[in-house]
């Protein structure tokens, strides 16, 4: 018992020393948030955002915030706040930080901005080249935030058409409409192979009315082609293909190929292949 009491008493005193000395400081607060003035305190954010530590540009913004409800300053830490938990990968903080932004400060000098932002946030939410390399199918995947945020850009051309952030989410809009329509293109091909025709019929004629400028135009035709010959409509499918023949010349489809040739199945269904 003597031996294991000054073993005890050893290490104690090792602790203290620890505690009293350099490693004191990991019990210790280093960012003075408490005490920093407002300018200090939004510059010390502003610094962390710029070199990248997102965490500490968080605790920085929301202290000031916490600390000094009003002011010009204040107004700013929100909106920075929002654009450093979208950059941490935070959506849903964002997405609510930027919303209550929107809703106190509606005639802000960066309100075009704030705008852009919220679009953004769901515009990164669906990255298509990180679902491709964490080979997800993203043609059987939910799209409402593909929807909203292809809303959320069409609501700030409409309010900010002359700015520059309008000419940014129309190239944007682009994008997801033609990413929208290769879902629905994605989805009516898996429709196909599984025998329901109608359906996937509809998902081609869905992109022929809702998306005619995408990419996508001679995919749907290809569908419908396809679609109403299984289903016995060969006007329907003979007048579908002629269109197709006139737009879509190359086409894969006019082959004969389709749908043993891989390439462009797996092109319209990722995986298809894995599928089987």
């Amino acid at each position: 018992m003597i031996r294991y009491s000054g073993l005890f008493r050893l290490l104690a005193i090792v602790l203290i020393v620890l505690l009293s000395t350099g490693c004191g400081r990991w019990f210790k607060k280093d960012e003075p948030l408490e005490s920093l003035p407002v300018e200090q305190m939004y510059a010390e954010a502003k610094r962390s955002l710029e070199n990248g530590n997102y965490g500490r540009a968080q605790r920085y913004y929301q202290r000031l915030v916490a600390r000094f409800p009003y002011g010009a300053y204040t107004e700013q830490a929100q909106l920075e706040m929002a654009y450093t938990q979208y950059k941490d990968g935070k959506g849903e903080e964002a997405q609510s930080t930027i919303n209550r932004f929107i809703r106190t400060y509606p005639a802000h000098r960066n309100i075009a901005y704030a705008y852009y932002l919220k679009a953004l946030i769901n515009f990164e939410r669906e990255n298509a080249f990180l679902d491709r390399i964490a080979r997800i199918d993203t043609t059987l995947r939910d799209q409402s935030a593909l929807e909203q945020s292809f809303n959320d850009f069409a609501d700030l051309i409409r309010r900010f058409p002359d700015t520059p952030y309008a000419v940014d989410a129309r190239q944007r809009m682009v994008h997801l409409r033609n990413l929208m329509a290769q879902r629905e293109i994605g989805v009516g091909t898996y429709y196909l192979r599984r025998g329901a025709y109608i359906a996937a019929a509809k998902r081609g004629e869905y992109v022929l009315e809702h998306y005619p400028q995408s990419g996508s135009q001679g995919d749907a035709l290809a569908l419908l082609v396809e679609s109403y010959s299984r289903l016995g409509q060969d006007k329907l499918a003979d007048d579908s293909r002629r269109v197709l023949q006139l737009n879509h010349p190359d086409h894969p489809y006019l082959s004969g190929d389709w749908p043993q040739r891989p390439g462009w199945w797996r092109k319209l269904i990722p995986l298809a292949a894995e599928r089987g």
